[in-house]
């Protein structure tokens, strides 16, 4: 069998061009590029909005199965397609998110793409970046800080310490900040509340950056936020601290996109970093905004899977920000259909057909639900070097039977040489203008009606079932007018269900959600379901046990 090279080893001898040549490619003059170092920029603001008044090109959405240990390769595939839409003469931009640096060194490992389908430099875009995450986890903490302070200082706004709901940020995976006991040590200190930590990408700061139109609109959004109430239940705003000319000012370069290069010199948009298990999962609107203004094609992805990431770019990014997506693309492998049928992780290197068969219940129900949308659905098979003919045909084989088409792709190992038949069926599918987008549900439905659209249409669930006091609270948020915003479902990413353990393709469960939050910055209401946690923990063998510099200095272990 060929030896094949590491992610970081193909990353590492990549031959890259400098980000001025990049930008020139879309037209961007090098005085709207602020460069860090050779190879990445931010897009001027001025830049930005002298674009708005062209044509959009065609957004292209990538998507998958629910994720299995056997990896689905859902950015590799949208980093190859946006290269092979280049490779067969279309102008093409890969927009995708940022990297947490709490799944870096958790379990993931990284979120550049892989193989030879890679956004570079790789090490970079997996750790500081250009320092986006920092600035959005201050910003947070400022008006946590804020807060606090307010408090101490005589507490003018008449704060309730017993309900302040804005809680703090970092991001890493810290399981011991989930609930902790703030300004201990005496009267100097304040006066002692619970309090805890989520991880960045799931702070409202982060999806407000991620859904906000510019500067104007992100520093309108942050003083929307809601940190805590009173004792008559009345909200107190960001705005009523004076935090959000603050926090806007820390965020005036965030705000920016990211412009990078794939391995074969395209461009890639990088910006935002929500987790579509408890957040929203998509990438910032202005760089989608922006690409679609300066390509023929945009290649964006939601995360984890469709039951997730594509209900939400649906659902909350699209419908917020206008966008009308003209196909989708789901990735699935052969492996993970086996896992899904039953099969463990150390024996998938063995043929086994009818686990395939069985796995493919879940992808058929993506397909169905992506369908639900109005949007043309094509499947990606992600190739492994183990699959073999006859697995791979009884996948393609089902997927037609779904009425969609499931197309092999070599990208990992070949780049845009081994996609091309999928850009091209996503051209074919895109002018043929079939796409009837239009979301889940209507703005003006009840929230829990909402919730339980999403559990039965999406998950297959029979109901979704809450306390009085969850639903007392999406009926006071009605009256208070801001039952007209959308729902983000915060729920395991490994099952339609609730349960991380229940694979395949189940219907019938209930789905209970145990607290909803109010995003009123962001503009929607999260429901937290099942166990899910907005901090996650690391598990027992870290990634970063096996991260460190080598003799040469360079990083290893980031794959």
């Amino acid at each position: 069998m060929a030896e094949y090279k590491s992610d970081i080893e193909i990353a590492r001898a990549a031959k890259k061009k400098p980000i001025m040549e990049i930008g020139q490619k879309l037209g961007i003059p090098s005085e709207h590029l602020l460069p860090y170092g050779h190879d990445k920029a931010k897009i001027s603001a001025e830049f930005i909005k002298e674009q708005r008044s062209k044509p959009d090109g065609r957004l292209i959405l990538v998507t998958a199965i629910n994720p299995t240990p056997a990896g689905e390769g859902k950015t590799t595939t949208t980093v190859g397609l946006g290269d092979g839409l280049n490779r067969i003469g279309k102008k093409a931009i890969t927009c995708i998110r940022e990297a947490s640096l709490g799944p870096n060194f958790g379990v993931k490992g990284g979120a550049a793409g892989g193989g030879y389908a890679q956004v570079v430099p790789m090490e970079d875009m997996n750790l500081h970046f250009t320092g986006d995450f920092h600035a959005i986890t201050t910003a947070h903490n400022l008006l946590s800080a804020l807060i606090d302070n307010h408090i101490y200082w005589g507490n003018e706004l008449n704060i309730d310490t017993r309900r302040v709901v804005w809680r703090r940020v970092m991001d890493m995976n810290d399981r011991a900040l989930r609930s902790i006991v703030a300004s201990l040590g005496g009267v100097a200190n304040g006066y002692p509340r619970e309090a805890g930590f989520d991880i960045t990408v799931a702070s409202e700061v982060m999806a407000i950056l991620c859904l906000a139109n510019d500067l104007e609109d992100l520093k309108k959004r942050l003083g929307d936020i809601i940190v805590a109430y009173r004792r008559d239940k009345s909200p107190v705003y960001a705005r009523d601290l004076k935090a959000d000319g603050a926090m806007a000012v820390l965020l005036k370069d965030a705000m920016q996109p990211n412009l990078v290069q794939t391995l074969e010199n395209n461009p890639a948009f990088v910006h935002g970093g929500p987790f579509a298990n408890i957040a929203h999962g998509c990438n910032s609107v202005v760089a989608t905004t922006t690409a679609l203004k300066l390509a023929d094609y945009v290649v964006t992805e939601a995360g984890f899977g469709a039951d997730l990431g594509a209900e939400k770019f649906f659902d909350i990014k699209c419908r917020k920000a206008g966008l009308k997506p003209a196909a989708a693309v789901i990735v699935a492998t052969v492996r993970a259909m086996k896992m899904n049928g039953g099969v463990k992780k150390e024996d998938l290197g063995q043929e086994n057909v009818e686990a395939v068969k069985k796995g493919c219940a879940n992808l058929g129900r993506h397909i169905e639900n992506v369908k639900q949308f109005g949007v043309p659905a094509v499947v990606a098979i992600n190739h492994f070097v183990s699959d073999t003919d006859a697995e791979i045909q009884a996948m393609k084989d089902f997927v037609a039977g779904q009425g969609a088409e499931a197309i092999l792709c070599k990208h990992w190992a070949k780049g845009s040489e081994g996609i091309e038949e999928l850009a091209r069926k996503i051209v074919e599918i895109a002018e043929g203008g079939s796409s009837q987008f239009s979301p889940l549900y209507p703005d003006e439905m009840p929230l829990f009606e909402k919730i339980t659209t999403i559990v039965q249409r999406i998950y297959r669930g029979s109901e979704a079932i809450a306390d009085k006091s969850v639903r007392d609270q999406l009926h006071q948020w009605e009256a208070a007018g801001y039952g007209n915003l959308p729902v983000c479902m915060a729920k395991t990413q490994y099952s339609f269900s609730t349960d991380p353990n229940l694979r395949g393709a189940p219907t019938g469960h209930v789905v209970p959600v145990r607290e909803v939050r109010l995003s009123a910055g962001a503009g929607f209401i999260v429901a937290i379901c099942g166990e899910i946690m907005t901090m996650p923990g690391l598990p027992k063998v870290p990634s970063s046990e096996k991260i460190f510099l080598n003799g040469e200095g360079q990083i290893e272990g980031l794959f």
